[in-house]
């Protein structure tokens, strides 16, 4: 039996699930997270709730361990924020399954050996001071900071400094060349606009992501991985010219329908004679 056919064979089986035996104690002593944190993502929708054996008891499984682990490696190690994590997990308390979570493991190991996709396999993130980026894109801190703010730059703060995904620094180039552009705070304009598009982009991926499962959990990693490497920048290239699209079809909209000038209908043209300044002249009886 092929290995292709081997996990579409173990797929069908339905997965063995332990009973949860970790209290709320156990999770905090695993993880070094405190209990109001923990409780604090079950309220935000980031974890689920354990299994009740009493009023003030419940008992979490492997999944809660699985899950904690890896929303404390997001915050710790890409820095990134809750409404950022909630969108990669899939704002569902549940999160990826376990066969989920192994595949996504073994396509990160495939990616993260091939030069065109190495980036998207990084796991710790390198950050920077704020004011340096703003430094190098011309525009005013209080701009960066309001990009921090509006979740488009992701980070911490040390000592009263903002500090900022590296990776990340091209929003503050693409908010100064918009300004640059007339995009500017003259006309209404600010850093939080381009909020709009991170939104539009995370209910894509989030729909991306679900066609995914549903389309290449029958592949190896390797396969997976090579389908990314060759579509993503062909998907990235379709979102650029789609957008182009719609505002061509906008301003060809509104062309087709701008008023045209009413012609008036053509006089009936005079005969020569009676347009002749002789033909006015009364003549006299021969």
């Amino acid at each position: 039996m092929t290995a292709r056919a081997a996990r579409q064979s173990s797929s069908a089986v339905a997965p063995r699930t332990e009973p949860p035996r970790y209290r709320m104690r156990d999770l905090c002593d695993q993880t070094g997270l405190e209990r109001q944190t923990i409780h604090f993502y079950i309220q935000e929708g980031l974890l689920p709730e354990g299994t009740k054996t009493g009023r003030n008891t419940a008992f979490y499984g492997e999944e809660h361990l699985e899950r904690l682990f890896v929303i404390k490696r997001l915050k710790d190690e890409r820095f990134l924020p809750l409404r950022a994590i909630r969108a990669v997990l899939g704002g569902k308390a549940q999160g990826f399954s376990k066969e989920q979570r192994a595949l996504l493991s073994e396509v990160k190991l495939r990616l993260a050996s091939g030069p065109g996709t190495r980036p998207l396999a990084a796991t710790v993130a390198e950050l920077c001071d704020a004011r340096e980026l703003a430094s190098e894109a011309k525009v005013p801190l209080s701009d960066v900071d309001e990009l921090a703010a509006a979740g488009l730059l992701h980070g911490e703060r040390r000592g009263g400094a903002l500090f900022v995904r590296r990776d990340a620094a091209w929003i503050v180039t693409a908010w100064a060349e918009l300004q640059r552009a007339g995009l500017d705070r003259s006309r209404g304009f600010t850093p939080r606009d381009l909020a709009m598009l991170d939104d539009a982009v995370t209910d894509l991926f989030a729909k991306e992501r679900d066609l995914f499962f549903d389309r290449f959990s029958h592949l190896s990693p390797s396969e997976i991985a090579g389908a990314l490497e060759r579509a993503l920048p062909v998907l990235n290239d379709v979102l650029s010219r789609l957008h182009t699209d719609k505002v061509k079809d906008t301003f060809a909209a509104f062309a087709d329908a701008r008023p045209r000038p009413v012609r008036r209908a053509a006089e009936p043209a005079k005969s020569a004679r009676a347009s002749h300044p002789l033909s006015r002249v009364r003549r006299s009886p021969c």
